[in-house]
């Protein structure tokens, strides 16, 4: 399953790791190593999702290169979640995106915008892109309303069936004799405890050891971008309500309750995407494989260019500059959404899995 010897040196570094145990009581990723008496396949896709990078043990491990024992377990679980996220895509043939995830994203996004905003040219006349519209459904005088729809809604199915395709295969996959119980209640409600909290991204109680010791920035970052998608998806889902069932059509006023949890949505983004690629540009690149950074780079990149147009697009919707900034922020989220399965995005799925499994492990023991 992993490349070159990965699961060997897993078991050789974590069988170290059990004979010290120093880091065992600030991290959950030693002590599901603990229950291990050696480390499979399966094991290391399942810690390697537990991990969630903050990094605490290759700053405390006394073992690190230039030791001869050559410790470097947050580098070497990094490069097997990279693995993972290839290895559980549908189908194979876009897991090739996984290995070139700068390029993949931007010749994506660029290939939408190009696409969209031919689309708006041709379907509805290229002098759309500069005319100032106003008033109620002044969106759709752009792109028609189903033209903007259907399409988000099949690459929205299609993201979902790969997801749940991937993580149906990776749950089968981790399983394994050192828990009884892999799903109860239970497990799922400490699992989704840990994953909204960010518990893990404390580093041992102090915060994440990237820039400095015990910084607290990468949790909150990561924690304005999580609510700001939620934000925005929410404002998604008041939108269509006023739309669709109470028959009003955007544009919406400033203080409606789509624009302002847009609004809140899109500000946290930027400032949460701009504050981890600022930390990623200063942290220490030894305890991480250079796939993953080029995976966070091109998704952090893809949701600021998203939340800024938006944020944009709302600034300039009353003005002859709306029917371009419409084109880019809608063609910025079909690439957003195109790539999804394929890119850091995915690593929700499988790290909520693997805190289930981690959840019901500890019940048991």
């Amino acid at each position: 399953m992993f490349e070159a010897d990965l699961t060997a040196e897993a078991d050789r570094q974590f069988a170290v790791c059990n004979a010290c145990r120093y880091c065992e009581g600030f991290c959950a990723v030693f002590g599901a190593a603990e229950l291990r008496t050696a480390i499979g396949d399966g094991d290391v896709a399942y810690l390697a999702n537990l991990c969630h990078d903050c990094r605490m043990c290759f700053d405390a491990c006394m073992f690190t290169p230039p030791h001869e024992f050559a410790m470097n377990i947050p580098a070497l679980l990094s490069e097997a979640r990279v693995q993972v996220y290839e290895r559980y895509s549908r189908p194979q043939a876009f897991a090739r995106m996984f290995r070139a995830p700068g390029w993949a994203a931007g010749s994506v996004t660029l290939g939408s915008i190009v696409v969209v905003t031919l689309l708006i040219a041709f379907g509805m006349g290229a002098a759309e892109l500069w005319t100032a519209h106003l008033g109620p459904g002044a969106f759709y005088r752009v792109i028609p309303y189903l033209a903007m729809v259907l399409p988000a809604l099949a690459l929205a199915a299609y993201g979902i069936v790969v997801l749940v395709s991937g993580a149906r295969s990776y749950a089968t996959d981790i399983r394994s004799s050192a828990g009884d119980r892999f799903v109860s209640l239970r497990s799922i409600g400490t699992a989704l405890r840990d994953a909204l909290t960010l518990v893990y991204l404390r580093g041992g109680g102090e915060g994440c050891y990237d820039v400095k010791r015990g910084s607290p920035w990468r949790r909150l970052f990561h924690m304005l971008v999580f609510w700001g998608v939620l934000a925005d998806f929410g404002a998604t889902i008041c939108a269509a309500v006023l739309q669709d069932v109470m028959g009003y059509l955007p544009p919406y006023p400033l203080w409606s309750i789509p624009v302002v949890l847009g609004t809140l949505g899109g500000v946290a983004i930027v400032v949460g995407a701009a504050g981890l690629l600022a930390l990623k540009g200063r942290s220490d690149a030894k305890p991480t494989s250079a796939r993953m950074i080029a995976m966070d780079y091109a998704f952090l990149a893809m949701l600021e260019l998203v939340a800024l147009t938006g944020l944009a697009l709302l600034a300039f919707r009353s003005t002859p500059a709306m029917g371009t900034l419409l084109a880019i922020h809608l063609g910025s989220i079909a690439a957003l959404f195109i790539t999804a399965p394929y890119s850091k995005f995915v690593h929700f799925i499988y790290r909520t899995i693997a805190l289930v499994k981690n959840a019901s492990e500890q019940q048991g023991t």
